[in-house]
């Protein structure tokens, strides 16, 4: 008699959870709670400037279809940091369940929280579900930017199939500052060539200041002149600076949203954004 064959074997699937929370002590942001589980870590490198610095790390490598990750910040009255991801986040091809990735911010009166993921590299056939939501008290301020990458342009990569749902939204004491939901499949992709959706663009960041004045920030990014291969736009009003940019590869998008962090930034940029 044969054995019966063994059961089918599901995939394994990423499972990861990072919250840090900070308050303002004696003269300066102190860390409060750090938890950490399965591939999500938060590291709090020491750095040289005054403010402290948070990175978070998927051991994983990246997401398909059926992980999940969730990423939580909270910065009590008064407290100050910068979070960003170590390196670009990656959605694979995915077997067809979404990837979902959540980020929650909370940020005291007073209080600052400069929001810096590095890019999310979109991969032919993933599939994403994020929702990133940033709520502030008071006059507390965030400097935030996202930027979606289809494929890697090095590598000859063309996107014609995905699926992207990617909600953004900031609120002030519980009112909307700025919401933007993102949605990519298919049927957009097709059409990207034209004006109104990518303009044949395969990069897209969008940037927000929040603060009180922070539409005066506008002049400061206008400022910086012209961007080769970058087609990119400043608007600001109601309390908040929003930069909009596209262009053909992320490199020449990287470099402007680079001057333009450091232009609303106190400091220079962290190291992870200059390696």
């Amino acid at each position: 008699m044969f054995d019966a064959p063994p059961p089918p074997q599901g995939l394994q699937r990423v499972t990861g959870t990072a919250a840090v929370a900070l308050s303002w002590r004696g003269g300066r942001t102190r860390l409060d709670r750090l938890h950490q589980a399965g591939s999500a870590k938060a590291m709090l490198p020491r750095v040289h400037a005054a403010d402290p610095e948070i990175v978070f790390l998927n051991t994983a490598g990246g997401l398909t279809g059926g992980d999940v990750l969730d990423y939580r910040i909270a910065l009590g009255a008064g407290a100050r940091a910068t979070a960003m991801t170590q390196t670009a986040e990656r959605a694979y091809r995915s077997t067809g369940a979404m990837a979902r990735m959540t980020v929650r911010a909370e940020v005291g009166a007073g209080g600052r929280l400069d929001w810096l993921p590095q890019e999310t590299i979109l991969f032919e056939g993933s599939a994403l579900a994020r929702e990133t939501e940033i709520s502030l008290a008071g006059d507390a301020v965030c400097l935030s930017v996202e930027t979606l990458v289809l494929g890697r342009a090095a590598m000859g990569e063309e996107i014609g199939a995905l699926a992207l749902r990617d909600r953004r939204r900031i609120t002030r004491d519980g009112v909307p500052v700025l919401i933007e939901p993102v949605t990519l499949d298919p049927r957009a992709l097709a059409r990207r060539g034209g004006p109104a959706v990518l303009g044949g663009a395969r990069a897209m960041a969008t940037l927000v200041f929040a603060a009180p004045g922070a539409a005066d920030a506008a002049g400061r990014l206008r400022a910086l002149g012209e961007a080769p291969g970058v087609a990119w736009a400043v608007s600001g009003w109601d309390g908040k600076c929003v930069l909009r940019a596209v262009a053909g590869d992320a490199l020449p998008l990287r470099r402007l949203i680079s001057r333009a962090l450091c232009a609303l930034r106190p400091g220079p940029l962290p190291r992870v954004w200059t390696m």
